[in-house]
């Protein structure tokens, strides 16, 4: 019901534009079959502000080293996924923008279906990305979430399985977001209730007790998992805030669930926090069933745009070693271009997706109500 009257609201907007989101969709589809310097000169050839949406602070590095290379003024917004999604339906005009960077896929599949949003695929990398990372919407990498724990003191919470996080002992040691305001939060809990991701859950709890699990009144070793989980968690205000948190030398005995970038970060006592995944890689085991989540992040154009070709030549930009270098530089951030490097000491893609729960769109979609279990949970 929710998705459906979304559309109506949409459509009713739309009806309203119908004319110049026809001629920019005219523009992408011509773009996708030229060739860089058709475009840029068709980029260079537009007039006004090119504006960008991005959910990343690192938005504004990349959108002004393309506004320098090519004289072009611009005006980066960093951006809430949820403002991101507002603006896409209410901003229209010289406002608007042009290109948007975003993550959150359930939301991104009912903007294009919606006609928000179109996808621009460049050809300098169709033929380097599988068809997944192109369709329906363009991967411009993949961030991943991950359990690390402070590694002070005599009761360091070195898991090697997830359900040793729904210990009583564990109880108020697991630092991790509220997903009522954090929707990347709420698709990896909704993730573990998809029967692949149960199964594994369910193995991995009889590797854990050596016994078969009792599901009780639980669907599935899923909708358990989550429970008991969220049962032990304390809510943290954000990864950023959690991840210094779990650093302190009076954390010790705790363990966050945040995203690996935000090691980067100078107030974050790296020392004092080691990453489950790196440990299960060094010393050849795994954590079981998973070591966290991971997540898309995407680039669109906006159907809305009065920059069309320069939206498409910044899209074709991200795409290179030179675009991707604001988030590339650092760990965390992993491009779907199987010929990018990753940083010294850092794990590649593929291990990451083989260890982690990896965001599926479409099932989140179809899962409605799994969120609201799971904010039921978050009351208790």
């Amino acid at each position: 019901m929710r998705r459906i009257l979304s559309l109506m609201l949409s459509l009713a907007i739309l009806l309203c534009a119908v004319p110049a989101l026809a001629d920019v969709a005219a523009d992408v589809e011509a773009g996708q079959s030229m060739t860089h310097d058709e475009l840029v000169e068709k980029a260079l050839a537009e007039t006004g502000t090119f504006v960008v949406y991005g959910n990343t602070s690192r938005i504004e590095t990349a959108a002004e080293e393309f506004g320098a290379l090519y004289d072009i003024p611009f005006e980066p917004n960093n951006l809430k996924d949820q403002e991101i999604y507002e603006k896409l339906r209410y901003v229209t005009g010289g406002d608007a923008a042009d290109m948007v960077m975003i993550q959150d896929g359930a939301q991104l599949t009912d903007a294009i279906d919606e006609g928000l949003v179109l996808n621009f695929v460049p050809g300098s990398v169709a033929d380097a990305l599988d068809e997944s990372d192109q369709q329906p919407a363009l991967v411009h990498q993949y961030i991943n979430k991950l359990f690390i724990y402070n590694n002070l003191g005599d009761n360091v919470p070195a898991i090697r399985n997830v359900w040793e996080l729904t210990a009583p002992e564990m109880k108020g040691r697991v630092i991790f977001k509220n997903p009522e305001n954090e929707k990347v939060n709420m698709n990896f809990l909704v993730m573990c209730t998809k029967d692949e991701w149960a199964d594994r859950l369910a193995e991995a709890y009889k590797e854990w007790k050596g016994e078969e699990i009792d599901l009780g009144s639980y669907q599935n070793a899923g909708y358990k998992w989550v429970a008991e989980f969220l049962d032990n968690v304390t809510f943290g205000k954000s990864d950023t805030s959690i991840a210094e948190e779990v650093s302190q030398e009076t954390a010790a005995g705790t363990i966050g669930l945040f995203v690996l970038s935000k090691l980067r970060s100078s107030s974050v006592l790296t020392d004092n926090l080691t990453v489950a995944a790196y440990d299960a890689a060094a010393n050849g085991y795994a954590v079981e069933p998973f070591a966290g989540f991971m997540y898309p992040m995407y680039t669109m154009v906006n159907t809305n745009a009065t920059r069309p070709y320069t939206a498409m030549l910044f899209i074709e930009y991200l795409m290179t070693e030179e675009g991707f270098k604001p988030w590339g530089k650092n760990i965390g951030a992993y491009s779907p271009n199987p010929a990018f490097t990753v940083n010294d000491g850092d794990l590649t893609i593929d291990v990451w997706k083989d260890a982690l729960v990896v965001e599926d769109a479409d099932y989140i979609l179809e899962s409605f109500d799994v969120e609201d279990f799971v904010l039921q949970h978050c009351q208790n």
